[in-house]
């Protein structure tokens, strides 16, 4: 795909589910009463998030500019024995985020958790990034995440308080064949700092996860030999292997959940020490290293 278009891995694909439980270290009813507004919450990372928040008491509200996508997941979350809707919303559009909010609030009249995971993006040499893909990348990573957090902070989490967890990407030595997302979820970065500074005294606290490279049902969108490229990524982390969605789901749900009550504004790496890579002591395949599905 050239830099015209524009891959939204969070709302495309089909939708299976495997079980009705899912694996948790949580404890049951730790969100109970709770609103978790999910972006991308359709499939991949944000809808394990979501299931695993509504397996343990929260209400989830799935979000996404595929109203059919959201509203099917939310069905099988409703029959896995959670609650949860979903909702149309175009992070790119403030009059959609504005109507999402009120729809929210008008049904469950709060929201205490947000998680920030709608976004898209598509493989490209920078110098064949077109304007057109450069701004609909920036417009949906950075400011769609800027505009739904106002929203949500000036519409409910600055009067109750609330916690907010940004899902970013491994941008920190670069992002090659992804400038356009490096440069986004790298203002993100920045801009969970920030928020984390200024809302932290109405009870807000911001946090963002890291994922590394993630076997996630977002690959299946790429092309075949750039799929094999990613594939091949896990050899360059300390577990010798791709994470798990429901590993980044963990860290989302940790930093949302009261066992970070004095965590705020960092971004926390889940990605097997990817980010750590060193050529002095290169990762080595082996079978002690737990996997988290």
């Amino acid at each position: 795909m050239d830099g015209e278009g524009i891959v939204f891995l969070t709302s495309c694909f089909e939708i299976k589910f495997i079980s009705t439980m899912i694996n948790t270290v949580f404890k049951d009813g730790l969100f109970e009463g709770k609103v978790a507004l999910v972006t991308g919450g359709g499939t991949g990372i944000g809808l394990r998030t979501a299931r695993e928040l509504a397996q343990l008491g929260a209400t989830v509200v799935l979000a996404s500019r595929k109203e059919d996508i959201v509203k099917q997941a939310a069905e099988s979350i409703v029959a896995e024995g959670g609650k949860a809707i979903g909702l149309p919303c175009n992070i790119r559009e403030p009059e959609s985020i504005k109507a999402c909010v009120d729809d929210v609030l008008q049904q469950f009249g709060k929201i205490d958790y947000l998680v920030n995971n709608g976004g898209g993006q598509f493989p490209s040499p920078a110098e064949m990034i077109q304007p057109k893909g450069w701004h609909a990348v920036i417009e949906t990573n950075l400011t769609g995440t800027f505009l739904l957090t106002q929203e949500v902070f000036n519409r409910t989490m600055q009067k109750n308080g609330g916690s907010v967890v940004n899902v970013v990407a491994d941008m920190r030595n670069g992002f090659p064949m992804m400038a356009h997302t490096g440069a986004a979820r790298a203002g993100v970065e920045n801009l969970t700092k920030t928020l984390a500074n200024e809302w932290g005294r109405y009870g807000v606290r911001i946090n963002s996860v890291m994922p590394g490279t993630i076997n996630s049902s977002g690959l299946n969108r790429y092309d075949p030999t750039f799929k094999e490229f990613i594939f091949g990524y896990g050899k360059f982390n300390q577990t010798f292997r791709l994470g798990t969605e429901g590993e980044v789901a963990a860290g989302i749900i940790f930093l949302l959940s009261p066992a970070a009550a004095f965590v705020t504004g960092v971004n926390l790496a889940v990605d097997g020490g990817q980010s750590i890579y060193h050529p002095l002591f290169p990762p080595e395949e082996n079978t002690k290293n737990e996997v988290w599905e």
